[in-house]
């Protein structure tokens, strides 16, 4: 197998990801709060996959050593930059996942379960737990879940390819449709305007092939790992999917509430 057979065979899942009905209902304010207060789990994992990424493929430890591949260390370490330590839009060094917080408050979105699962974390519970003791989709648990179990495998090809497929490249354009027909002198959505310039910016075209590049590093000319990193990438896509659909129905719900009232 190869990069090539590998997106096509992912390419009927990243279709429905791209085309999902999740984006026809994203249409005001009140949907882009629900939205975040659900994927603000997903941007926060992200973060776990990157440092595991970074753990594994270059070097954090003492003495160091030369790594096996400088091309992927670089590669890591730059994301691990941008994402972990980036500026905000004062200048201030702020990682993504604190910029994402931050546009929610402003915006008025609910960080109140994304703040208690954390706070839980740091007294070192167990990820399944605090994930269950918050009122959060079913659909957020089970994707969050299924992160953490590809980074316990310690498994690179693996958690590259987690890493690599299901992300959603559709939502940066989509958010500024709507927080540009909701502007008013009364609301500002700076910050997530900002972030998303970010996302825009960094992502662009130089980190995917890279990234791609990373698979084929990793795997080489391994049948096994190959295979590996089409059913991890696979399911990575399902459970993003599984993800939307919760959002999904959530909007809905809201919608349906706001209208009765």
């Amino acid at each position: 197998m190869d990069v090539k057979q590998l997106e096509h065979e992912l390419s009927l899942w990243r279709e429905e990801l791209k085309h999902h009905k999740l984006y026809e209902v994203l249409t005001t304010v009140e949907d882009i709060k629900t939205f975040m207060q659900e994927h603000v789990f997903a941007v926060w994992d992200f973060m776990s996959l990157l440092k595991s990424l970074q753990r594994n493929l270059t070097n954090t430890s003492t003495p160091w050593m030369p790594v096996a591949n400088p091309e992927i260390a670089r590669f890591i370490n730059e994301i691990v930059l941008d994402e972990e330590s980036d500026v905000n839009e004062l200048g201030e060094p702020m990682s993504h996942f604190e910029m994402y917080l931050d546009a929610m408050r402003q915006i008025g979105a609910e960080t109140k379960a994304i703040e208690l699962f954390l706070d839980d974390v740091k007294q070192k519970q167990d990820i399944t737990e605090a994930l269950h003791k918050v009122e959060i989709n079913q659909q957020t648990i089970e994707f969050v879940k299924y992160t953490f179990s590809v980074i316990e495998s310690n498994e690179s090809h693996k958690i590259a390819a987690a890493f690599t497929f299901g992300r959603e490249d559709v939502i940066p354009d989509m958010f500024f449709q709507i927080i540009n027909h909701s502007k008013s002198k009364e609301k500002s959505f700076s910050k997530l305007t900002y972030y998303l310039n970010r996302h825009i910016e960094l992502d662009g075209d130089e980190h995917g092939p890279l990234a791609l590049r990373m698979i084929v590093a990793l795997c080489g000319s391994d049948a096994r790992k190959w295979e590996e990193v089409l059913e991890v990438s696979k399911l990575a896509l399902q459970h993003r999917i599984a993800l939307w659909d919760g959002i999904y129905n959530s909007i809905i719900k809201h919608k349906a509430i706001g209208e009765v009232k």
